[in-house]
């Protein structure tokens, strides 16, 4: 590409350089169509996310962890979903703050969170965090709250997820269900597994596995 000074062109060898730049230049972008044509498409080539090598909730300090508010789907490995669920999912959903989605059961309204599912006929895996930050105050109320709900109870003896900590066993229509919740900072995390026909301490194992796993991607 030429370019000008004070109206005048630049010297000889100044187009010699911009000549050369541009058959390099050229090369270049050959090069590059040869080997999209060859490969794969830049969405193609990004790399899926690496497995998180499982641990428990008791080995997670979870206390030390500050979660972002903010996207974290895709960063979910599906080796992780597979492990909850205890089978590969067949369908998935995510939304983000604005979006109208289903809340809950039966509940559809715009949403304050980013979050994400899978499921299988028998099982239901579930990650969100609210995007506006919570205080402490706040986050307690929001347990309480969650905790209150019908059909619910307190898991004795759970470990901690954050502070304000809250973890619950639920019957609901679609079985068994058992989640965490808590505060990592100004961020409000929560995680529930729900399935049918699964022994309570498998649940509440698969469960807790599964909220450790959402707690070290949302926070990474």
């Amino acid at each position: 590409m030429l370019s000008y000074v004070g109206g005048v062109r630049h010297s000889v060898r100044s187009l010699t350089l911009a000549a050369a730049a541009l058959v390099v230049t050229g090369l270049a972008v050959l090069l590059g169509v040869l080997t999209l044509g060859q490969g794969t498409s830049p969405a193609q080539e990004r790399e899926a996310p690496a497995a998180v090598p499982e641990i428990t909730l008791a080995e997670l300090d979870t206390t030390a962890l500050a979660v972002r508010r903010d996207a974290f789907c895709d960063a979910v490995p599906a080796s992780s979903v597979a492990s909850a669920l205890d089978a590969e999912p067949k369908g998935a959903r995510a939304h983000s703050p604005g979006d109208r989605a289903q809340l809950a059961e039966g509940i559809r309204d715009v949403a304050h969170e980013h979050a994400c599912s899978w499921t299988t006929p028998t099982a239901t895996a579930r990650a969100w965090v609210f995007a506006p930050p919570v205080s402490p105050g706040q986050a307690r109320a929001t347990g309480r709250a969650a905790a209150d709900a019908e059909g619910c109870s307190r898991l004795p003896d759970a470990p901690s997820y954050g502070l304000a900590s809250v973890a619950l066993l639920c019957r609901t229509d679609g079985g068994q269900e058992v989640s965490w919740r808590g505060l990592f900072g100004d961020a409000w995390l929560t995680c529930s597994l729900r399935a049918r026909d699964v022994p309570r301490a498998e649940l509440v194992d698969r469960g807790g596995r599964w909220c450790a796993m959402v707690a070290r991607v949302t926070a990474s």
